[in-house]
């Protein structure tokens, strides 16, 4: 399955949401590839190949109904990246994915996108800016569900601006790999204004 997006699979910073992930089959999947590409573009670098794989991860999301399965899908990714990288849980990366993957795969009801403690889904957007500093912005997964119709021509939309009505939820200032692996589950960041 995952051949017939064969090039988005090998796309460092394209996004892959499952919306009923289970324990993270796809994901897995998906996230080799990855880092797959990671290790042929940056594996000379290690600064970068670091930084472009935590990007990887990054752009890896699921949601699942079971909370054994969201700990297990979790596990499941920190443990690919970690062996593909060889680095232990005292490294800052490995403590910055187990926080990004706490963002990422979301315990709740992708149909009615909601968390399993009746909140809208809210996923991070993260992106790499470059010279180790990574953004986050926060978007609903309700309003990220309406964007297929923005491209359809004579729509009450149609002649709106994306950006005008999906704007994150909030926007927190660039962070580095090390400021990534102190937040812990749950912590919210600063936001900027």
């Amino acid at each position: 399955m995952l051949d017939l997006v064969k090039d988005e699979t090998e796309r460092i910073d394209s996004r892959f949401l499952e919306p009923a992930c289970g324990s993270g089959n796809f994901l897995v999947r998906v996230l080799q590839r990855k880092l797959a590409a990671v290790e042929l573009k940056f594996g000379k670098s290690d600064f970068e190949k670091r930084h472009y794989a935590l990007l990887a991860l990054m752009c890896c999301y699921g949601i699942e109904l079971l909370e054994d399965n969201v700990a297990e899908c979790r596990a499941n990714l920190l443990e690919i990246l970690a062996d593909t990288l060889k680095i232990e849980e005292a490294d800052d990366l490995y403590r910055a994915a187990s926080y990004v993957l706490s963002q990422n795969i979301v315990h709740g009801d992708a149909l009615k996108m909601r968390t399993s403690d009746d909140q809208p889904i809210t996923f991070a957007e993260w992106g790499y800016l470059g010279k180790g500093k990574f953004q986050r912005r926060d978007f609903r997964l309700g309003d990220l569900a309406q964007s297929s119709a923005w491209s359809a021509e004579g729509t009450l939309w149609a002649n709106s601006s994306k950006d005008a009505v999906f704007a994150p939820t909030k926007t927190y200032p660039p962070m580095t790999m090390s400021e990534l692996g102190a937040a812990m589950p749950g912590d919210t960041p600063k936001e900027t204004p």
